[in-house]
């Protein structure tokens, strides 16, 4: 049984990986760098898949949050002053712009431009 249970933890982290290449591989072929290579207050173009939209307020003001992943690391996207965004909804590619910054631990852009048809 415990061999059972480790070759099923292995295909699921081989699929993990499978997934995490296929998304560094998208990102290359958009002509953006990983956000991993990313330096915090530069300006940066990446490309990846949304895992999370989450509607919450930031400091009184209602803004959209959502996860940007590349298979290398994730970023959240805020748009400040926004309830919502056609096109932006989780399992989406897309190429974001923006400086990166940080908010305690995360990685973050706030109010990127994005372009959904990338």
């Amino acid at each position: 049984m415990a061999r059972l249970l480790g070759r099923s933890r292995d295909r699921r982290l081989v699929s993990e990986d499978d997934d995490d290449l296929e998304l560094r591989e998208s990102a290359a072929e958009a002509g953006c760098g990983l956000i991993a290579t990313c330096r915090d207050r530069t300006m940066a173009t990446i490309h990846g898949e949304l895992r999370s939209v989450t509607l919450r307020p930031v400091d009184g003001v209602s803004a959209l949050e959502a996860e940007l992943y590349d298979g290398s690391e994730a970023v959240t996207l805020i748009w400040l002053g926004r309830r919502r965004i056609e096109g932006i909804e989780v399992g989406r590619r897309l190429t974001a712009y923006g400086r990166i910054g940080r908010r305690r631990d995360e990685r973050i852009i706030y109010n990127p431009r994005y372009d959904l048809g990338a």
